[in-house]
């Protein structure tokens, strides 16, 4: 039986302020008007078919692939539709229920919200407020929440449960019946609401507390994060010492790892290894800041260091970027020390206590590392797009790259920010994002195929191997993390959509002039004709170049002859897909344009004329053996 949960929960509240934007699809122009409605209750986008919803603000055309995608991207989805077509556009990307995205569904006259998936990190909190404006009803089926109505796993946003493992018995221990008692070591009126369903019983304790304490079988550890934990080290600083180094001073101090809420330092140390190391094992943000914002607290410093100045300019890290970061919290008044400056021979801490937990981590001081995330989504049809490259689209603070391939994204990232670059400011589009990450961004590049292979991969990192006085960028770019998700190269399509040339020794050659002389260019087509590779030929032709295919084309006759055969694939993955047969002594530069990679086999590649059309293939070897299971 269904039951209806009529108010939303602090916990929920709070994880859809840190979950990305909710999407609300409709399928009818009759639920284009509710999902109008609902996109202003949840802050939500309005995305629609097209062939039914053309004044949809952003639109799709096929339904279950772009569930799919946005799902897989780590959207939240909400379906003006039957429940049936997001389970079958979902169910094949199903993971953990920890990390799943939110999905639910809503009846065409908004009468019925029911929440499918991640209800208790952020699909409760969605679907009440999706109630409160429809006036429908909210129908919840899992066991915990016709209970008592509390998830222990996922306390309120500002808390975390520092034993997570012991969770699922405790949760049923309440289903079954059973009760807790609740200490509080400090008044928290929100744990307070949160926990007010539960039975009062000693059958277990709900402990919340900052204290290092280790739990007791029966007990589950909740702890407000309140402390900002500053952190200076030495360049290259062993990642374990450091960690070694926190949790006994977080012991000795009777702090709780998990009471910790960030962690803070400066700007210098945003590439610091094990800096990053230490806020991923504590699974906690990092912020730095700038020796100048750090100089502002020099006057509360417990330990000004003229070492430090004459290092870096300013007298702290440990303790001013704790205090910096915290300045927020306190309402701006000036926070004070809880552990003032503790030191080994290779790093230094401190602990700041704010007034209150940090519930929302978007109300940090100081700017995140900064991050550029090289990403591929291949010739652009979402199916070839990896699920890591679909999420960190939707974790870009900016999208960067030739206009043609951000729109290739559609409306799952029609949302974000982006910045166009034409076509030959390639130079400009990789530096401008190093430099915009610089100030604490996540900046996706957005390349067609992979980003490593004829992309911006190679340029990124060519202006991270020159100073600023070189023609590089600048000191705090150099600190940026730089990460790369492949994505599906045009040679990879190609060969896919037309049989498996690519079963043997390949190579690919770009034929572009433009930064080659083509005098290399035409040595490794030599060099590739007497190997006998099968050769993928990238930028054959340009408007101005019309004559080095036919120049490959002849020097690679002289090599295998004419019979053997090529491929001639443009726009891969899109509606004008087109593969076309030839063989290289009938290879015509007309039919080539931009758009197209060439495909040339080797001298052992065949092509074959099937019932379905044509293939081609580059056999390995594989009929030596196949001859003696013959004999």
């Amino acid at each position: 039986m269904d039951h209806a949960i009529n108010r939303p929960t602090g916990l929920d509240d709070a994880n859809m302020a840190a979950m990305r934007r909710p999407v609300i699809l409709c399928l009818s122009q009759g639920g284009l008007r509710l999902a109008e409605i609902m996109a202003k209750a949840v802050d939500g986008d309005v995305q629609g078919l097209a062939s039914r919803c053309p004044d949809a603000p952003f639109q799709f055309a096929d339904t279950i692939a772009h569930i799919a995608g946005l799902f897989v991207a780590g959207r939240p989805v909400i379906g003006i539709c039957a429940t049936a077509i997001l389970i079958r556009a979902v169910a094949p990307h199903l993971g953990q229920k920890q990390h799943d995205a939110p999905v639910l569904a809503i009846a065409d006259d908004g009468s019925s919200i029911v929440p499918l998936l991640g209800l208790h990190h952020g699909a409760l909190g969605l679907g009440a407020r999706l109630a409160a404006a429809s006036g429908g009803h909210l129908a919840v089926t899992t066991a915990s929440n016709l209970g008592d109505g509390v998830s222990l796993d996922t306390p309120p946003a500002g808390f975390r449960l520092a034993n997570e493992q012991s969770a699922a018995a405790a949760m049923a221990g309440l289903l079954a019946g059973g009760g807790a008692a609740i200490d509080f070591d400090d008044h928290h009126p929100v744990m307070t609401d949160w926990l007010a369903p539960v039975k009062r019983s000693d059958d277990m304790r709900l402990t919340i507390t900052h204290d290092h304490i280790d739990p007791a079988a029966n007990q589950l550890v909740y702890c407000p994060q309140q402390f900002i934990l500053g952190i200076g080290c030495a360049r290259g600083c062993d990642s374990d010492e450091l960690y070694d180094f926190v949790t006994a001073e977080l012991c000795r101090q009777n702090v709780n790892q998990a009471a910790i809420a960030a962690i803070a330092s400066v700007d210098l140390k945003a590439d610091e290894p094990a800096i990053l190391a230490l806020a991923e094992r504590l699974d906690v943000p990092f912020r730095v800041f700038s020796v100048a914002e750090l100089e502002k607290q020099t006057a509360n410093l417990a330990n000004p260091s003229d070492v430090v100045f004459a290092e870096i300019g300013t007298y702290g890290v440990a303790e001013a970027a704790a205090l910096e970061a915290a300045m927020l919290q306190t309402g701006g008044a000036q926070p004070s020390l809880f552990t003032e400056k503790q030191k080994t021979k290779n790093a230094t801490l401190a602990l700041v206590k704010m007034a209150a937990p940090l519930v929302d981590q978007r109300l940090l001081r100081g700017r995140k590392p900064g991050k550029v995330m090289l990403i591929g989504i291949g010739p652009g049809k979402s199916d070839w797009r990896t699920p890591e490259a679909a999420k960190w689209v939707q974790s870009a603070d900016e999208l960067v790259g030739y206009g043609l391939y951000i729109d290739l994204l559609g409306a799952t990232a029609a949302h974000l920010p982006r910045k166009d670059f034409a076509l030959g400011e390639e130079e400009a589009r990789c530096r401008y994002a190093l430099e915009t990450a610089a100030t604490g961004r996540n900046v996706a590049i957005i390349c067609s195929g992979d980003a490593g292979i004829y992309a911006m991969g190679a340029l990124v990192f060519e202006l991270l191997d020159r100073s600023a006085d070189d023609g590089g960028v600048s000191a705090a770019a150099h600190r940026v993390e730089v990460i790369s998700a492949p994505g599906v190269s045009a040679l990879q399509a190609a060969a896919a959509q037309s049989g498996a040339i690519l079963g043997h020794d390949f190579c690919t050659i770009s034929l572009s002039d433009l930064l080659t002389p083509w005098a290399s260019i035409e040595a490794r087509i030599h060099a590739a004709g007497a190997g006998d590779f099968v050769i993928a030929f990238y930028n054959p032709v340009s408007q101005r170049r019309r004559t080095q295919l036919a120049a490959a084309r002849d020097i690679l006759i002289s090599y295998r002859g004419g019979d053997v055969p090529v491929l001639l694939a443009s726009n891969l993955g899109r509606p004008e897909e087109q593969i076309k047969f030839r063989t290289l002594g009938s290879l015509v530069v007309d039919e080539v344009d931009m758009l197209t990679v060439v495909m040339v086999g080797s001298s052992a590649s065949k092509m074959l004329n099937l019932g379905r059309g044509k293939a081609v293939y580059t056999p390995r070897g594989y009929a030596k053996h196949i001859e003696r299971i013959k004999q």
